[in-house]
């Protein structure tokens, strides 16, 4: 059963939104009742994720002992089998860990890394010209994948299940099948011409016949589960040094891909300390560098504080316009000064600081749009020296995780690793295939972010954890690719500024402004009054399709509250 869980009963403008978003009836129904999760005796919990499966599954193992880490691990894994588009053990993403019992908020990066023979021009002609088919489309479009490390790291450090016990689920869901839901079976209609290019990623996905699945069918994967069994039998290290990594080094030879064994075997995931800030006095802890998402995170809501959102009211044209224009200010940073910090410096205490917010507010007039082309990367100093899942997890022994991992596109590259059933991410196309020019979601990037041998692509995945004195109150981030940052930022708003249950925090209209290209993007639900407000000021309004799937968790009181984004019809928020 799908739960949605609403804080304080409110119900706020629901109706609207349900509306204009894609959400089973009875998922509407749920959410318009408010239905809320009263903890019984005994351990408590809550997982929101974008597959009922895996929240099950995550509820479960809490159900069961577990913690929210092994929950979280074993749900990646369950993802990767149910999700194949956007789930994976073929990319990598980020992982928060906030533990009250230490008072410790930890990150773990592991994202994927550029192959050591990878070069600054590699997806450029001879003209000198970005070529995107080059850094989407092909074997050299993947990085060195991270989710089996990384998961494994957040196991053996802060969980209590084995590897075994936690890839166990994504196992049976591989080797036995689950029912396609419509979701699943539309993704593989959309995307059957790029995905049958290859050989074994039509095996996978189509029929012998070639013919689609159909929603309500059963779908097998044996190489992956055949795949996951070797993970589980004899350690992380089997996909990077054992069978799986020479199926995965023979794919990359047969079609000149750069990856080879040695890549693989020398990959490992990191340690980081999250980027930390305050908004009206909360703390809130982020993804740092190579994410780019917990920097400006941070950045947008020291320039938000100084306004009176609340009192602006929800998406009024005076909110979305000073949102608008702390967005503009911090994605033209980005371009500028974001990348791997292995590799380059990140003026990361600049960026973060309120003295440098307070500059940047004074730069905005409260009735004018600033035109892009006249904003360019601040000074902040000192420097230190889109298809994508993300969910949220929580105990009640003081644990919560937010994870977000990515293939980039949705199914990656579209490449399926003969005989090891997963796909490959292309997030070399995150690095600046050539400074100055954008990538497939309009980001600009610079010096910063340019190919270099075993370098971390930037990324805007912001997996985020808000902490009220000193407890974990809100676990959310998103989906999304350059609109990540954006939805995780305003779920945050939401919560704090409009005083929002999560379910409506994830649930209404979102906005979006990256600098580049000059425009507020916005979902269906904004009004066509506050619209003509925007355009009169001087913006230029495009109104798109639903940006993210932020599952989130909210914690009040002692009570857990999920919220599942209806912008993923699987999204299911489950607790105990």
């Amino acid at each position: 059963m799908i739960r949605f869980t609403l804080r304080h009963g409110r119900r706020l403008a629901l109706c609207a939104v349900l509306a204009t978003l894609p959400l089973a009836a009875s998922a509407q129904q749920a959410i318009l009742e408010g239905e809320r999760f009263h903890p019984q005796e005994g351990q408590h919990g809550m997982a929101a994720t974008s597959h009922y499966l895996a929240s099950k599954i995550a509820r479960d193992v809490m159900q069961d002992g577990g913690n929210a880490v092994d929950a979280a691990v074993t749900a990646g894994f369950a993802l990767a089998v149910t999700q194949p588009r956007s789930g994976n053990i073929g990319g990598g993403g980020f992982m928060l860990i906030s533990d009250e019992k230490s008072d410790k908020v930890i990150a773990i990066d592991y994202r994927e890394k550029a192959p050591a023979a990878a070069y600054e021009t590699m997806f450029q002609n001879d003209q000198g010209e970005a070529v995107s088919e080059l850094s989407r489309y092909t074997h050299n479009a993947s990085g060195v994948p991270g989710t089996v490390a990384g998961l494994a790291m957040a196991l053996e450090q802060y969980g209590t299940l084995s590897l075994a016990e936690a890839l166990a689920p994504a196992i049976r869901l591989a080797e036995d099948g689950f029912e396609i839901p419509p979701r699943f079976a539309n993704g593989l209609r959309d995307a059957r011409e790029r995905l049958s290019q290859w050989d074994a990623s039509r095996a996978v996905f189509y029929k012998e016949d070639g013919s689609l699945y159909a929603a309500g069918e059963t779908f097998r994967q044996p190489d992956l589960a055949a795949t996951l069994k070797r993970i589980a039998a004899q350690g992380p290290r089997e996909f990077y040094e054992g069978k799986t990594a020479d199926l995965i080094a023979q794919e990359m030879e047969k079609h000149d891909g750069l990856m080879t064994a040695e890549d693989l075997a020398a990959y490992q995931p990191t340690i980081r300390e999250p980027v930390h800030g305050t908004y009206r006095g909360y703390d809130v802890y982020a993804m740092s560098p190579p994410s780019s998402g917990g920097a400006h995170i941070v950045q947008m809501l020291n320039i938000l504080e100084g306004y009176d959102i609340g009192g602006m009211g929800f998406n009024s044209a005076r909110t979305i316009h000073v949102m608008s224009e702390a967005m503009k200010r911090a994605y033209a940073d980005r371009a500028e000064y974001l990348g791997d910090t292995d590799f380059v410096d990140v003026p990361l205490e600049g960026i973060t600081s309120k003295a440098y917010a307070d500059e940047l507010r004074e730069q905005i007039d409260l009735g004018r749009a600033t035109p892009s082309d006249t904003i360019a990367a601040g000074d902040p100093l000192p420097y230190e020296s889109n298809e994508t899942t993300h969910f949220s997890i929580a105990d009640d022994n003081g644990l919560a995780v937010s994870n977000t991992y990515t293939l980039n596109f949705s199914y990656g590259s579209g490449i399926v690793v003969d005989g090891a059933g997963f796909l490959l991410n292309n997030e070399m196309d995150d690095f600046s295939a050539k400074p100055g020019t954008p990538n497939a979601y309009g980001l600009i990037g610079g010096e910063a972010n340019k190919v270099e041998p075993n370098k971390r692509m930037l990324s805007s995945m912001t997996p985020t954890i808000v902490k009220k004195e000193g407890k974990n109150f809100l676990i959310t981030g998103s989906p999304g690719g350059s609109r990540i940052i954006t939805t995780t930022l305003q779920v945050v708003m939401n919560v704090i500024d409009h005083d929002m249950n999560v379910q409506s925090a994830v649930s209404v209209p979102r906005i979006h402004h990256q600098w580049l290209p000059d425009e507020i993007r916005i979902e269906e639900g904004i009004s066509p009054d506050t619209i003509g407000l925007l355009e009169a000021m001087g913006h230029t309004v495009s109104q798109q399709a639903a940006m993210g799937a932020a599952q989130s968790v909210l914690i009040e009181d002692g009570h857990y509250y999920g919220g599942a984004d209806p912008r993923r019809s699987t999204s299911s928020a489950l607790g105990l």
